[in-house]
C-alpha cells in the first residue's frame, strides 16, 4: 500500500478550495486536477509500505499528536513549478501558523526516520498542489491559472489532526487519524 502523512484543512476551507479549483479548471481543461476531497498538505511521503508494518507506524506516530496544539492555516495566491511559461504544477500558497506546521512536519519526519523514512526535500515548503500538466513539457494554461490564483483567497481552516492516508488509483483514503492535543 502507498502511504503518506498529511493534514487536512477543515470542511469550510476544503469547500472553498473545491470552488476555486472548479473556477480554475475551466482555464486549463487538459491538466490533471486534484480531486477536491483529496486536498491536503503532505507532511511526509512514505511510498509503498508492507501492511504488516502498520503497527510500527502507529507506535512511532502515536506520541506525535499530543505534542502539538491545533493551529490555523489559510490559503490564497499561489504559483507554479517548472518552466515559467509552460509549468508542470500549479499550487496554492499556504499561510498562517507555518511555524506550527513545520514543527509538526519535523516531528513526523523524526518519528519515522528510525523506520527508514526521510523527507524528499531538505526544507519543508507548505503548498497545496492543485493541478499537474499532462503534457511532458508543461502547460501554458497553468501559467494563466497562476495569474488568476493571485487574486484568490480561500479563507482559513483549523488543523486539528495528523492523518495517514493510503493512495490508490488517484483516490486517498484515511487509514487512521491522530488528534493534535497539546492545549486542546
Amino acid at each position: 500500500m502507498r502511504l503518506f502523512t498529511a493534514v487536512t484543512l477543515g470542511d469550510t476551507l476544503t469547500a472553498r478550495a473545491e470552488q476555486g479549483i472548479e473556477r480554475l479548471r475551466a482555464h486549463a481543461p487538459e491538466a490533471k486536477w486534484v480531486k477536491p476531497e483529496g486536498v491536503h498538505l503532505t507532511l511526509l511521503f512514505l511510498g509503498d509500505v508492507d501492511p504488516s508494518c502498520l503497527s510500527l507506524f502507529h507506535e512511532a506516530l502515536d506520541p506525535v499528536g499530543p505534542r502539538h496544539a491545533p493551529f490555523v492555516l489559510s490559503v490564497g495566491g499561489g504559483g507554479t513549478f517548472g518552466a515559467p511559461h509552460h509549468p508542470s504544477v500549479l499550487w496554492a500558497d499556504v499561510r498562517g501558523d507555518i511555524v506550527a506546521l513545520k514543527a509538526l512536519q519535523a516531528d513526523v519526519a523524526s518519528a519515522l526516520a528510525p523506520l527508514g523514512f526521510a523527507s524528499e526535500h531538505p526544507e519543508y515548503t507548505a503548498h497545496l498542489t492543485l493541478a499537474r500538466s499532462k503534457k511532458p513539457h508543461g502547460d501554458a494554461a497553468l501559467a494563466a491559472c497562476a495569474r488568476l490564483l493571485d487574486q484568490e483567497s480561500w479563507g482559513e481552516g483549523r488543523v486539528d489532526r495528523l492523518s495517514v492516508f493510503e493512495s490508490a488509483g488517484g483516490h486517498y483514503a484515511s487509514r487512521w487519524e491522530l488528534p493534535l492535543g497539546r492545549g486542546a
